[in-house]
């Protein structure tokens, strides 16, 4: 087992009292998994992910992190772990090749490996052209870039990689999730969080649902979306005064429920509801009701964090993760707790 965590707990003191970002996190990642680690603001993903890499030290909990104990040994876990963070890690006047070097290097890679392995990097993340570019001159996606050859140049068994793809054109996060897989091929771990729901979606083996500091669901994409009560399916009438009439037959469907009547339009869920449609529209038809259209939807992601959670990750997109608490940030909640 690759990451194997026990009651993990992280409590902040801050001015405004004691705020419990984690709270008792058990989780396990095996040996070549890529394991999305998702939740809306909030949830306490960044701070798990700190701890994991020994940024920080937990309140109480155990864990295996590489091979090493997370409490007794942190320098054994931070030689054999890669962390990509959301905020970035160069120094703007740095120039960009040195700082890719200079990181290698505090990993005991020898210099010509360092640079051989920078390079390559670069060309596979698109970044050829920058190696000796000074890092304030380069896009924002270009830095971002540069940021995941900074976590992977040492060649990591595990890799964290904390919304690895936030600011990168389409291009530039397609380019990256090959690379990943391809990370994964060579025998690396992957943990990542990410906003993107078709980033976890198409990336990931498994996911880890965390939510006020707890982990509330945990299983692959498919396994997840089973969760959720079906199919969303949308009958819109061509006379909305049939609404009442069409009810009446989607409520005699077996498994079905949420119905939903908004003026022309009746929705509901139901399991396998492709299967069930041909059905549904002969009795619709039998009673002389003409349709205007049919929609059938699976369940995503989204409607799994909506389930699981009451909230849309969706809602959250484009923020930094937080630290189990509505209101407020990881970063702040820890930025306050050293104030």
């Amino acid at each position: 087992m690759m990451i194997e965590a026990r009651g993990l707990v992280r409590t902040f003191k801050t001015k405004r009292g004691p705020v419990q970002a984690v709270q008792g996190v058990d989780l396990d990642v095996a040996d070549g998994e890529i394991v999305g680690f998702l939740g809306p603001n909030g949830a306490g993903k960044t701070t798990t992910m700190r701890m994991l890499a020994t940024l920080i030290t937990p309140t109480s909990g155990t864990a295996t992190v590489a091979g090493c104990d997370l409490a007794k040994d942190p320098v054994g876990v931070r030689r054999r772990i890669g962390y990509v963070p959301q905020s970035g890690s160069t120094l703007p006047e740095a120039i960009a090749g040195d700082e890719v070097v200079d990181h290698a290097r505090l990993y005991g890679v020898d210099k010509k490996s360092a640079i051989a392995a920078g390079q390559k990097l670069f060309d596979e993340l698109d970044l050829g052209g920058l190696w000796k570019r000074q890092c304030k001159t380069l896009s924002g996606g270009q830095r971002r870039r540069l940021d995941i050859v900074m976590g992977l140049v040492h060649e990591p068994k595990l890799i964290f990689l904390d919304e690895p793809t936030t600011g990168l054109d389409p291009q530039a996060r397609a380019n990256l999730w090959e690379h990943i897989r391809q990370l994964r091929q060579r025998g690396a771990t992957i943990f990542i969080t990410t906003h993107y729901l078709d980033e976890a979606d198409a990336l990931c083996d498994r996911i880890l649902v965390i939510d006020h500091g707890k982990i509330v669901a945990s299983g692959t994409p498919e396994e997840l979306k089973q969760r959720v009560s079906g199919d969303a399916v949308r009958l819109n009438l061509a006379d909305a005064g049939q609404a009442p009439a069409v009810t009446k037959i989607v409520e005699l469907l077996e498994g079905s429920t949420s119905f939903e009547t908004e003026q022309n339009v009746v929705s509901f869920r139901i399991p396998k509801g492709g299967a069930v449609l041909p059905g549904l529209l002969r009795s619709i038809d039998a009673q002389g009701i003409e349709l205007d259209g049919v929609e059938v939807h699976r369940p995503t992601l989204d409607d799994v964090f909506l389930t699981m959670t009451g909230r849309s990750l969706r809602d959250d997109s484009g923020s930094s993760d937080s630290g189990g608490t509505d209101s407020g940030s990881s970063d702040k909640t820890e930025k306050e707790a050293v104030a």
